[in-house]
């Protein structure tokens, strides 16, 4: 007897919990179980008590952070957080008016971050779809249309092809019933479902793709008709148990988190030890206690770049920006920067390598070979000879597959088995009327059955016999067949043609085709009982076709030092036959032999493995975390639920957009609203791209404030006055650095960014080289400021000294943007001209700072006097010295370093 569960004042016969081996019962138990008669259904007095009990047939929505916190979310970081005590300090001291552009600098930071996660999360709520509206149930005896959110464990469902499955159950009836599990198991052919309970060793659970007896939530029957007793819904569904793992996955930090919080922590390590420093100094001087705090805070202004988190939010907004055109949206703006990072690409294959649209590839028919073009449910395509055969006429060998046949084709997609609808496109491309069948009418059939592994059609002839038309397995029909179709019309089926159509239909199977073949026969009997006699017509082999630029992306990754590795529910002949037509090279693995695996070996093997097949959901886990281990920064791609664990460890997550579940979206770091896995490799490429403007723009930043730095220093220790104040240095750091950095930020990508290998993972922003180059553009700017302020000193007033000092300081900057924009190569070059904006950013920074210095207003704000037309070429002149600079290095090393030594990256 079942158990009792109370709801409110009743109590009523459910399971607790929901069956999980309902698959090893029989349906009858499962209905008992259930307290459920399937020919009757639930009361529905009993089905309000039970959804009382269990809950909605409803996925639990992830929880949703508060808007207000994930606006503050955008403040944790180092730089962030340096930048917040130095807008205090400011404060406490006056310096109203610094703490103040401090305060504006964040908030604009902040709200670039916090509506760009907003726009990626309005797009994605955008692109869910419901699971099911609706579900046929059989309910006080009659069959009624309900909300499938008002399912309830022992609810009679009922299922035809099409339909979509809304809740996990037992079939109670299965007359020829296949459905499409791709979502859920990876498995891109239907499987075919039946009443028998499922077999199992022991207590060992079944995995889902063997539970022959059970539908699932979420996915399709493509074949016949069903009733099905539901035994579980909402998150004790198959999917719902998937959902509620991803609630518990860690996500790992993407590279460029990790970069900027490295630097933030070493820029306050200099920033602290920078400022400890100068007052150590100061104090020994003997210097007055006020005038130390203001230097200090002008020291600490200087030491950190304040314009860097905003031009880094502005430089990965852009980023997004321009993926979301190419077919992307990116729900947090660091993930753009990590696929650029990415070293492997663990993909899946249905629907993202492939078209998840069944073709038919190959056929074989009268003795001849034939190659099938064209993609998917579209009929644009032929059917050609193979080898240079002549042809003949194939509308006698494919009418099997157009007449024995329930698929339709619409505007909409297909009704029916992917299967079916591919013979169907086949019949078109071989020139069959694609009216035809409704010209010929059906009389009778024998129903496809998994155990007889054919179907067959009976259809009226216009002089009063019947024909007889079937398709199915090549063997089965082979045991049927007396004939078989030659160009010379049936010729008896010998043992030399027996062997001619098994080495066919070998061939294909062996190529990851699926092998189908057709027969036809004509009888006086109206409705012939048994299908003999036949005459073979035609072998066709079927295949879910790789995208068309499956192959020219998966090459493209490759070049760039991007493994692209194979994972997937199906059967390891058929990914292996589709990695070797997109270029995946490996070992092929699959999930029995993983499972036996060690993490050792696993670690051991990851790297020459390109193909895992048939593997489960926690094998999907088990090798991001093995590569991740390895060193690896993984990018995931999948579009089902089986997919979403996986899409949550890797360190960035990409879901199909069109074809993807909402689990596996709501995973996802990144959502492809085409669904087409070249724009995963053209997003590695803005990737990379973004991460070469964000080395660039830092080296720019860090210059100016390593240039700052030793400017006060200097003049500390020299005991000169500080030549700029802590409101020009802002403006400095801000204004004159923000513009030019937010326009390096959108240089287009070097020629050679995807001939390159991935950067090492654990490679900082700062290496020893770009240190180096920092500190001698720095030092050259700090140097020539310092010679114009004391040179200036002897020749005017300390005012005007100071102003060219700033000055000069400012159009270093201006010099400096055009330095930086390569590591290697010519200073100034036919590169310097591909970016107008840059240029057009450089002369309106020149113009503001005219406006600073020789407009009266400006002046007050900035403690500046005018400047002559001669001490404006003073200062421009020695600002292009860290051009010169530059060019004279870079001529040196490239002259004596050995070439190898030498990186061209421009």
């Amino acid at each position: 007897m079942p158990q009792q569960v109370t709801a409110g004042n009743h109590t009523l016969p459910v399971q607790t919990p929901p069956q999980p081996d309902a698959y090893r019962r029989d349906a009858a138990e499962v209905a008992d179980l259930l307290a459920v008669v399937p020919a009757m259904g639930l009361a529905t007095a009993d089905a309000e008590r039970r959804a009382a009990a269990w809950g909605a047939n409803e996925l639990a929505e992830p929880a949703r952070r508060p808007q207000w916190l994930r606006l503050l979310d955008q403040f944790r970081s180092w730089l962030i957080g340096i930048l917040l005590a130095a807008a205090v300090i400011a404060g406490i001291i006056g310096e109203i008016k610094d703490a103040l552009v401090i305060a504006v600098v964040l908030l604009i930071n902040a709200t670039i971050g916090y509506l760009q996660e907003r726009r990626a999360e309005r797009s994605l709520e955008a692109l869910r779809q419901m699971l099911v509206p609706t579900a046929r149930v059989r309910r006080d005896g009659q069959v009624r249309v309900i909300p499938a959110g008002t399912l309830v464990p022992g609810d009679v469902v009922l299922l035809e092809a099409g339909d979509r499955v809304p809740a996990d159950g037992r079939l109670a009836v299965a007359e020829s019933v296949e459905a499409a599990e791709a979502a859920l198991t990876g498995e891109s052919q239907p499987v075919a479902k039946t009443t028998a309970p499922t077999a199992a060793d022991g207590d060992e659970p079944v995995p889902v793709a063997e539970r022959a007896g059970m539908l699932f939530m979420n996915t399709a029957l493509t074949r016949g008709r069903a009733e099905m007793i539901v035994t579980a819904t909402g998150m004790r569904t198959e999917v719902g148990v998937i959902a509620e793992a991803l609630r518990t996955g860690a996500e790992p930090s993407s590279p460029l988190q990790v970069q900027m919080d490295n630097l933030g922590r070493r820029l306050a390590l200099v920033s602290g030890v920078t400022v400890a420093a100068y007052a150590l100094v100061a104090l020994l001087r003997g210097e007055e206690l006020a005038d130390l705090a203001l230097r200090a805070v002008a020291l600490a202004v200087a030491a950190i770049p304040e314009g860097l988190p905003a031009v880094l939010a502005l430089t990965l907004a852009l980023g997004v920006y321009r993926m979301a055109r190419r077919g992307a949206i990116v729900k947090r703006l660091a993930s753009v920067e990590a696929l650029g990072s990415a070293t492997v690409v663990c993909s899946d294959k249905t629907g993202t390598l492939t078209l998840n649209e069944m073709t038919a590839r190959a056929l074989w028919a009268a003795g001849r070979g034939y190659d099938v073009t064209g993609e998917g449910y579209d009929t644009t395509g032929t059917v050609l000879p193979a080898n240079g055969e002549s042809g003949v006429d194939l509308h006698e060998a494919v009418l099997p597959f157009a007449l024995c046949n329930d698929a339709r084709l619409t505007p909409d997609g297909v009704i029916g088995d992917p299967t079916e609808a591919a013979l169907i496109v086949l019949a078109d491309k071989a020139g069959l009327d694609a009216e035809l069948r409704t010209h010929m009418t059906r009389t009778g059939e024998v129903p496809f059955d998994p155990a007889a592994k054919y179907m067959a059609t009976f259809h009226a002839d216009a002089d009063g016999r019947v024909s007889v038309h079937a398709k199915g397995a090549v063997d089965v029909l082979l045991d049927r067949c007396t004939h078989v179709l030659t160009e010379h019309g049936p010729a008896p089926l010998d043992a030399e043609r027996l062997r001619e159509v098994t080495d066919v239909a070998g061939r294909m199977g062996s190529q990851g085709l699926r092998v189908l073949g057709a027969a036809t026969a004509t009888t006086d009997e109206p409705h012939p009982q048994e299908v003999t006699g036949l005459t073979l017509t035609a072998v066709a082999g079927i295949a879910d076709p790789p995208r068309p630029q499956a192959r020219d992306a998966v090459t493209l990754a490759q070049a760039a030092g991007v493994t692209v590795k194979m994972i997937t529910g199906d059967h390891a002949d058929t990914a292996a036959a589709i990695a070797r037509e997109t270029g995946i090279t490996g070992d092929v693995v699959s999930g029995p032999e993983l499972a036996r695996m060690s993490d050792q070996d696993l670690a051991d093997r990851i790297d020459d493995i390109g193909v895992f097949a048939r593997v489960a959901p926690e094998h999907k886990v088990t090798i991001v975390r093995a590569l991740s281990e390895r060193g690896h920064i993984v990018a995931m791609t999948g579009d089902g639920v089986n997919d979403a664990a996986a899409l949550r460890a890797a360190h960035i997550g990409v879901a199909m957009g069109v074809t993807g579940t909402d689990v596996a979206k709501e995973a996802a770091d990144m959502v492809l609203t085409d669904d087409d896995f070249s724009t995963i490799v053209r997003a590695v490429r803005e990737g990379r791209s973004i991460y070469d403007n964000i080395i660039t723009f830092v080296r720019f930043q860090l210059s100016t404030n390593i240039g700052a730095i030793l400017t006060l220093i200097a003049t500390v220790l020299a005991g000169l006055p500080a030549p700029m104040s802590a409101i020009q240095l802002l403006w400095v750091n801000i204004i004159m650095d923000g513009p030019p950095a937010m326009a390096l930020a959108i240089d287009p990508p070097r020629d050679n960014v995807m001939q390159r290998p991935p950067r090492p993972p654990g490679e900082r922003i700062l290496n020893a080289r770009r240190l180096a180059a920092i500190s001698r553009s720095g030092a050259v700017m700090a140097t020539g400021t310092l010679a114009v302020f004391t040179g200036a000193r002897q020749l005017t007033d300390t005012a005007t000294a100071a102003t060219m000092a700033f000055t000069t300081f400012v159009l270093f900057q201006l010099c400096n943007a055009l330095a930086v924009r390569n590591e290697d190569g010519p200073v100034l070059g036919r590169h310097q001209l591909h970016n107008r904006a840059l240029w057009s950013c450089l002369a309106a920074v020149l113009a503001l700072q005219v406006v600073a210095v020789q407009v009266p207003v400006a002046q007050r704000v900035f403690d500046t006097v005018s400047l002559s037309p001669a001490q404006w070429a003073i200062c421009l002149a020695t600002a292009s010295t860290v051009l010169l600079t530059e060019h004279a290095w870079r001529t040196a090393r490239a002259r004596f370093s050995h070439p190898a030594d030498v990186k061209h990256e421009n």
